[in-house]
Formats: structure tokens, sequence, C-alpha cells
């Protein structure tokens, strides 16, 4: 699996949402330029030393972003007052993509759980 797997994801994504999970994809390799993109259970994901950092994936009605960690949008409720979500994925509109400052706060509260930072 590669940075080409995900490309081929995107490209089977309808307008908007394409567009809005390239600038979230872009967010995240602004923060981690050394992860490795990889398809991981279907959807795109991004990983650091082995160990997966963050995901993305686009549904019929919202677009997610998954942090691979229970613990993660817990610790940023207040960041995340507003969004809908569940325990494991942050669910945003398919034509608003997530603030990178938010982008950059949901990895580096990943990267801190796995003590790669």
């Amino acid at each position: 699996m590669s940075t080409a797997d995900v490309d081929e994801y995107l490209a089977a994504i309808d307008e908007p949402k394409r567009a809005t999970l390239e600038a979230l994809r872009q967010s995240i390799v602004d923060v981690v330029p050394d992860a490795e993109q990889c398809i991981s259970y279907g959807m795109p994901a991004f990983k650091l030393q082995g160990k997966t950092v963050a995901g993305f994936a686009a549904f019929k009605h919202h677009l997610s972003y998954l942090p691979h960690s229970g613990s993660v949008l817990a610790a940023l409720a207040d960041d995340l007052a507003g969004y809908e979500m569940t325990k494991g994925s942050l669910h945003f509109p398919v034509d608003q993509p997530l603030p990178q400052r938010l982008v950059k706060k949901l990895v580096t509260t990943r990267l801190r759980q796995l003590d790669l930072l």
C-alpha cells in the first residue's frame, strides 16, 4: 500500500468530498511529513514508525477524521464542540475542511499517546 493507493481512493470520490479530503490529507502531511500513507481497513491512513496516527474516510452524508485511538477525541472535547463524533471518529461536512489548527492538535495528541513526539 502506498500514496498511490490513497490517490486512487480519493479519485473515486465525488466533489466536493474529494477536495475537502485532499485538504485534510495535506493538513496531516504538514504535521507528519515523514508518515507513510496507506490504506488501512479500506480507508486512507498515515503511519509513523509502523503505528497508525491518523486516517480519514468518506461516507454518504459526511466525512470522518479517524484518530485510530479511542481517547484522542475525548482529550480534545472542548476543541471539538459543535462537531458530531463517535468514540473513534470525528464527523465533518463534505464541503468544509477541518481547520489546520485543529488537525495539528488531533495529530499531535495521537503522536504524544504513541510516544512519537
